[in-house]
């Protein structure tokens, strides 16, 4: 079935392994002759960082199921406290790889999201399933959606009302910051953002110190649970099937550990299949992750909403035709080129980048396709796309299609 927002179909997706020739018709022979040949790994242990979030449940399965060992490898998930823990642990080389926001390793490599690194993505987590959190007193006062925030905050002194985001130049920044401007709130000038941890959300609005949130699952939910707040939008809402989560490194560590490189991708790439194959296997996913060692919640806090099941909190419950997805085909994982330009065009919109940069060239630099399309041939059964870029349709009824990206950050009319 095709997806509304994506020019690509999946018969163009799946016939388009032309590319990397016949290396398909040997589907996991070749990772075994990677694991024990020439080009074994460098590595034999890899340390993956990772924040306590649904969408880290490919790095983490890749261990439980031992994916990473049939590519010769042994991943270890590391829990991590906040996204510039992960920053810092990464480009310091302290880990190795890392469940990482998208717009921050975009951000590290142009040096707006910390000191200047050059960085790699290697494959794209998951897509959806992060959401915007309106606290349970905006409920009381009547606000339940975005133009009614906008007449709560037209009412009230700049500043009056603060937004949590998790990073400065993440994902969930851009989507906060996307929502709040087509209702005609500015992100900067009409109201107050912060960054918080993931994990420290719902008790920071449970004590008042923000009006509203924009985090990944399942702090959303747990929102809900709670009984102090409820969603007020999901980010696939504002872009349906927008990338999130991916795996990154340096692109040093990639340079020095190119077969590591290639079989932790793999490793996390079969993962994301296996996920995404049942929802039996969602649940046995859920189970694992609820766990002390990584989410440290209740299952049923993490499965509704990765089943696709929502309840906003105030009512309406429905099926989502957009769920976090990790694999679908592999078109999910696969590090399209104008994923990570759209970032870039946003972070020049709020004036975090001063200048156009080159766009396409920043995207190529970073995002290693060619590390995607190794770890696919050693996985089998995966085809890469005819084309590094996709088009899709967003909340305003813009479309992103990767071409002419500096028209694109100057076309919005709220911008800073």
């Amino acid at each position: 079935m095709s997806k509304p927002g994506l020019t690509l179909t999946r018969r163009h997706f799946l016939t388009a392994g032309a590319a990397l020739g016949g290396s398909y018709l040997l589907p996991g022979m070749l990772n075994r002759a990677w694991a024990a040949g020439s080009d074994a790994p460098e590595k034999s242990v890899v340390r993956v960082g990772f924040i306590p979030l649904t969408d880290c449940a490919p790095v983490v399965m890749a261990a439980i199921k031992g994916f990473d060992k049939k590519y010769g490898i042994s991943l270890q998930p590391s829990k991590e406290a906040s996204w510039a823990a992960v920053r810092d642990k990464l480009t310091s080389g302290e880990l190795d790889a890392a469940h990482a926001l998208y717009g921050m390793i975009y951000g590290l490599q142009l040096g707006v999201a910390g000191p200047q690194h050059d960085m790699a993505n290697l494959m794209t987590l998951n897509q959806n399933g992060q959401a915007i959190t309106l606290s349970a007193q905006l409920k009381a006062a009547g606000v339940t959606d975005a133009a009614a925030l906008k007449k709560a905050v037209s009412g009230q002194e700049p500043g009056s009302f603060t937004f949590a985001h998790t990073f400065p130049t993440s994902t969930h920044a851009m989507w906060l910051y996307y929502w709040l401007a087509e209702a005609g709130i500015h992100p900067f000038n009409d109201v107050r953002t912060v960054v918080v941890p993931p994990p420290q959300m719902v008790m920071n609005m449970k004590i008042g110190n923000m009006s509203g949130y924009c985090v990944g699952e399942p702090w959303n939910q747990r929102a809900i649970a709670e009984n102090i707040g409820f969603t007020a939008a999901t980010s696939q809402q504002i872009w349906p099937d927008h990338p999130e989560k991916i795996l990154a490194t340096r692109s040093q560590w990639v340079q020095e550990n190119p077969n590591t490189a290639r079989a932790l991708t793999a490793a996390v790439l079969e993962a994301a299949r296996w996920i995404d194959a049942s929802d039996a296997n969602r649940r046995e996913t859920a189970q694992v992750i609820a766990g002390r060692a990584y989410l440290n919640t209740r299952p049923e806090t993490i499965e509704g909403r990765m089943l696709g099941q929502y309840d906003n909190g105030i009512g309406r419950q429905w099926q989502d035709a957009h769920p976090m997805r990790f694999f679908d085909e592999g078109r999910v994982s696969y590090p399209w080129l104008s994923d990570g330009m759209w970032f870039l065009t946003q972070q020049r919109r709020w004036g975090l980048l001063k200048a156009d940069p080159d766009y396409l060239a920043v995207a190529k630099q970073v995002n290693r396709t060619d590390i995607w399309q190794q770890a696919a041939t050693a996985v089998g059964g995966i085809s890469n796309p005819a084309s590094p870029l996709r088009s899709s349709t967003l909340m305003d009824g813009k479309v992103w299609d990767g071409t002419k990206p500096a028209e694109y950050a100057a076309s919005f009319a709220m911008k800073r």
